[in-house]
């Protein structure tokens, strides 16, 4: 993070001192933008532990204890679709700031997968096949300073740097499994984990082109480079069912702990025998209190190109 506020200060005095070379010829202008993006994943990272699951997968033989084999499951949340509006204003020919509220949506990540485990021996073997899929959605602000490089035949290159400010979002994880024996299918089980962030920022930085196709009226492409890490502050499961009813509240078969603790979870750097954990503080465990459990990072890291209109008044 210390690296990118550094390169953004650097490229923010490098592009005030190129504009402040540059004659006035332009009156002050506003112009607005309307564009959406698709981005493509950079920098995979593995994932991290999903409801104490390692993000693998794995496929077991027929007897449900041997392991057959393992395969990290590991990527980026940033690649998906994103739309947006953007305000501008110009201070000159050169030099111009801008202000963008984005949507993003993120592709569907697979996180963990099991096949064939055997989970349980009694009264007949029980063997569990499932995955968890995560996905982000999220709204950011986007601040940037904008470096308009001259007009010719009416296209406009410019370049941009600033930063990302997520205001709202989270990363659903949805999980599937299907519990069996050598009869067939027992149960089927569905939840819906929510995991809420903890404030954090970005850094993007932009190459594009406007095309003028009227006297205010323009086209414009961008490509877009963004990285930054989110780490969870909270997680809540909002949904849980087996074989369709719902069983958030109740014990089942397959989740006989339907307590406040294995509903809710508390992000923490560090657990301690004061922490509200199993793992650590087995005896003053709490089941009325949210479970403490070591915070993890995602990210949102990816390249995209964006496609939209500006209107310049």
């Amino acid at each position: 993070m210390k690296k990118h506020l550094l390169l953004i200060g650097l490229m923010v005095c490098s592009l005030t001192t190129m504009a402040q070379t540059e004659n006035t010829d332009k009156p002050e202008s506003w112009y607005f933008k309307l564009g959406g993006s698709y981005f493509i994943q950079t920098a995979a990272t593995e994932f991290p532990i999903v409801n104490g699951q390692l993000p693998n997968t794995d496929v077991y033989a027929a007897d449900g204890t041997t392991l057959i084999s393992r395969e990290t499951n590991h990527g980026s949340f940033g690649e998906g679709f994103r739309s947006g509006l953007t305000a501008g204003y110009r201070f000159s020919t050169r030099l111009g700031v801008e202000m963008g509220i984005n949507y993003y949506s993120s592709a569907d990540k697979l996180m963990v997968e099991t096949r064939n485990r055997l989970v349980a021996t009694s009264p007949t073997n029980i063997f569990v096949t499932g995955d968890a899929v995560g996905k982000i959605r999220a709204w950011d602000l986007s601040p940037a300073l904008v470096l308009f490089l001259g007009e010719a035949k009416g296209f406009e290159p410019y370049t941009k740097v600033g930063v990302i400010v997520p205001i709202h979002g989270d990363l659903t994880i949805e999980t599937n499994r299907e519990y069996s024996t050598a009869a067939g299918v027992m149960a089927k089980t569905y939840s819906e984990d929510v995991v809420k962030p903890n404030p954090t920022i970005g850094f993007m930085a932009a190459i594009g082109s406007s095309y003028k196709i009227g006297k205010k009226l323009a086209l414009f492409a961008e490509i877009e480079y963004r990285n930054f890490t989110v780490h969870g502050k909270t997680k809540e499961t909002t949904v849980f069912t087996e074989n369709g009813v719902d069983k958030l509240h109740t014990p089942s078969t397959f989740r006989q702990d339907a307590s406040y603790s294995a509903i809710h979870t508390n992000y923490v750097d560090k657990l301690t025998t004061s922490s509200n954990s199993k793992v650590t503080n087995s005896a003053g465990f709490d089941n009325t209190k949210a479970t403490d459990d070591i915070s993890s990072y995602v990210g949102i890291s990816g390249v995209g190109l964006t496609f939209g209109l500006r209107y310049s008044l």
